[in-house]
């Protein structure tokens, strides 16, 4: 069963580490992909992550990756390769402004910074996983399906153990997925800003 979990786990990453170098590389090369061949590529750079490439390595890629990175939450593995589908629409603001709140209460206190440690809540607390399906109907009613089902996903991929962490939380929140929110909502509040600066110059008397 250890083997099987550690075995999901390098595919998870090696597709996740995919996706990763495709946005990279149609964020550099400014192109928009079919979805076809964003299909064979990550197919092409799974396979590169997941085995190893010669003698020189004795693990896989993403045995290495995974090392420094940990298992990704699977509500930012979800976000990240939905970006790949053809439908896809971008994250609401709402949603990511409301991850980048919880990430910097979360993280500090979790860290040790006073007498309260809201990582304990995720092995069980009836209250905090309530908290967490009313968030998932929340996303529903405000038209975001797509959130809905990757938090109904991570909270059943908890229930059945699929990574090793028994935590609600590691299936919810992990660093990267805070930093992502926290910098994409420091974004948009500064775009806002500068937009709304623009404007009051526009329509300046005089």
């Amino acid at each position: 069963m250890d083997y099987l979990m550690q075995i999901l786990a390098l595919i998870e990453i090696s597709i996740s580490s995919a996706v990763i170098v495709i946005c990279l590389l149609k964020k550099i090369f400014q192109v928009e992909m079919p979805f076809a061949i964003q299909l064979f590529l990550l197919l092409l750079f799974a396979n590169l992550f997941f085995w190893p490439l010669g003698f020189f390595m004795e693990l896989p890629i993403a045995a290495y990756i995974r090392g420094i990175t940990g298992d990704l939450s699977i509500v930012s593995m979800l976000l990240l390769w939905a970006s790949l589908l053809p439908s896809n629409k971008p994250t609401p603001i709402s949603f990511k402004l409301a991850l980048a709140l919880v990430a910097i209460i979360f993280y500090p206190l979790a860290l040790g910074l006073g007498m309260l440690d809201p990582y304990t809540w995720g092995y069980g607390s009836l209250i905090f996983l309530s908290a967490v399906l009313v968030f998932a109907v929340i996303c529903g009613l405000a038209s975001w399906n797509k959130g809905l089902w990757i938090i109904a996903i991570a909270i059943i991929a908890w229930s059945f153990h699929w990574h090793e962490s028994a935590n609600l939380w590691d299936y919810l929140l992990d660093p990267f997925l805070g930093m992502w929110a926290l910098w994409s909502s420091a974004n948009y509040l500064r775009l806002k800003r500068r937009k709304r600066a623009q404007s009051g110059y526009l329509f300046r008397a005089g």
